[in-house]
């Protein structure tokens, strides 16, 4: 009974305690529920504003942006309308300009409208007074116009027929008494001009090249190549159509050697750019003035000349590249030496002495002192510079007879250059005045302060004058222009017109060491 009340009261008390479990953790339940929605809540409301935040700064972002964009756009098409603004006043003013010089046209051709009828009225008048004035001449001469031209030009024609028998009858006379002397004269002249060979120089030089591709490098990007060329050798290049060939042209041959053998050196290295041509064409300067030396020295070894100045041997050289009327200038001193020499032998004379005096008779013409005087002058006076002997000095300058001979060598000088070197003929005369010509005109730009260059190209055309950075000005090189160009129209006789260009060329030079 003890157990059974035992076992009841434990399930009675289990009972009870279940009673009291159910509604306690219903209770509790509730409680953490509450509390879980309570906070669900709170983390929701924190969301929301999290996100309504973030929007609002979205929203001010592209509000900025928007309005950024719109006030660009503003800008822009401020900026457009101020550039209408402009081109519509610059319209306005045009169209005002074009209406005034349309208002002065008008008025000009009106004026000239005008004088054309008065100049018309005035040519009515005189022509009215002319024929009056003929009116009146007829009837005071008693003849027609027509017949006083008439009697006028039969007088002239009989006097004319009167001078011209009178010159006829003379030249019949003079040719009579001088045509043995006239004879032997010709057959002479025509002896030596079939007897002794003649070298006839020319202006040009012929520089072949292997393909027409060279003449694109040669120029350079805008012309710059074939400028420097000029510039450095006073040379003009000419690149035409010419297939596989450019034309060097200069009176001076020594400057057309340099171009060609400064061209030849050019295109075999392949390097052609301003700096390189000047340095290329100092270079064969210096090797064609030993080449100029060289020669002076072989041609005295084979005349059998020994002592001469070396001064005097350069000059011989230089004959190589210079033509006298048509005849290498060495060629021709080379013969009269040989001449001289042979009749000096026939005469008893020292062959030595007159063969030195025969070479060095036209050292005048290769030297640039002093070009104003004779070459027979100038070259005595280049004889008694370096130390020649009297009779020598003086068979230079009385070749030609400027000065009086005073030595019995003088005469075979002056009788074997007659021999080798005076060959009548107006072409060569032509070609030797040319060059004169243009030696003058280089002289008269060398002449000037300042002038370190002058070249004279285009057959003389155009003289191109380099002048020094540090002693001519930009004002002095414009009013230096014009005082050549005056001084060469008063003291020169010229074709057509001389186109005178002033150079003036600043250089900076430093060495990086």
């Amino acid at each position: 009974m003890e157990i059974l009340f035992y076992i009841l009261a434990v399930l009675a008390g289990a009972v009870l305690a279940l009673c009291i479990y159910i509604p306690v953790r219903k209770m509790i339940l509730k409680g953490q529920k509450e509390d879980i929605i309570r906070k669900a809540e709170i983390d929701a409301e924190n969301i929301k504003k999290e996100k309504i935040f973030q929007a609002k700064e979205k929203f001010l972002q592209l509000k900025s942006e928007h309005e950024q964009y719109i006030n660009e756009k503003s800008k822009q098409i401020q900026e457009y309308e101020s550039r209408l603004k402009q081109k519509e006043n610059t319209l306005n003013q045009q169209n005002a300009e074009l209406g005034r010089r349309q208002k002065e046209a008008d008025a000009i051709r009106e004026n000239l409208k005008n004088q054309v009828e008065i100049a018309t009225k005035k040519t009515e008048e005189y022509e009215k007074l002319r024929l009056q004035a003929i009116q009146q001449i007829e009837n005071i001469a008693g003849m027609t116009a027509t017949e006083a031209k008439n009697q006028l030009m039969e007088n002239m024609k009989a006097e004319a027929r009167s001078q011209a028998q009178s010159y006829i009858n003379d030249v019949m006379d003079d040719a009579r008494m001088n045509a043995s002397k006239e004879a032997k004269r010709i057959v002479i002249n025509t002896i030596q001009r079939t007897a002794t060979e003649t070298a006839i120089e020319n202006a040009v030089t012929v520089f072949n090249i292997e393909s027409d591709e060279i003449k694109g490098r040669i120029i350079g990007r805008e012309g710059r190549n074939i400028r420097a060329l000029e510039a450095a050798t006073g040379v003009e290049i000419v690149v035409d159509d010419t297939p596989e060939a450019i034309l060097l042209s200069a009176f001076d041959p020594v400057r057309r050697e340099v171009a060609r053998l400064a061209l030849h050196q050019l295109v075999v290295d392949g390097r052609i750019h301003p700096a390189r041509i000047e340095e290329v064409v100092t270079k064969v300067q210096k090797q064609l003035e030993e080449e100029i030396l060289e020669t002076g020295k072989r041609t005295c070894i084979d005349l059998g000349i020994h002592g001469l100045n070396i001064e005097l041997v350069k000059l011989i050289g230089r004959m190589k590249y210079r033509s006298s009327y048509g005849q290498n200038l060495l060629q021709h001193s080379r013969e009269v030496a040989n001449i001289c020499a042979t009749m000096a032998s026939e005469l008893g004379l020292n062959p030595k002495v007159a063969k030195r005096a025969g070479l060095l008779h036209d050292i005048g013409k290769v030297s640039d002192e002093d070009p104003e005087l004779p070459h027979a002058i100038l070259g005595m006076k280049l004889a008694e510079k370096y130390k020649e002997k009297p009779e020598v000095c003086n068979a230079i300058g009385a070749h030609h007879e400027e000065i009086e001979m005073t030595s019995i060598i003088s005469p075979l000088v002056m009788v074997g250059d007659a021999i080798s070197g005076a060959r009548p003929g107006a072409r060569r005369e032509v070609i030797e005045s040319y060059i004169k010509r243009l030696k003058d005109m280089e002289g008269i730009a060398q002449s000037y302060k300042g002038v370190t260059k002058s070249y004279a190209i285009q057959a003389g055309r155009e003289l191109r004058v380099i002048v020094g950075a540090d002693q001519v000005s930009d004002q002095d090189a414009e009013s230096l222009s014009g005082e050549i160009a005056k001084k060469i129209q008063e003291e020169m006789v010229y074709p057509g017109q001389v186109k005178i260009t002033v150079i003036r060329e600043t250089r900076s030079v430093a060495f990086a060491k």
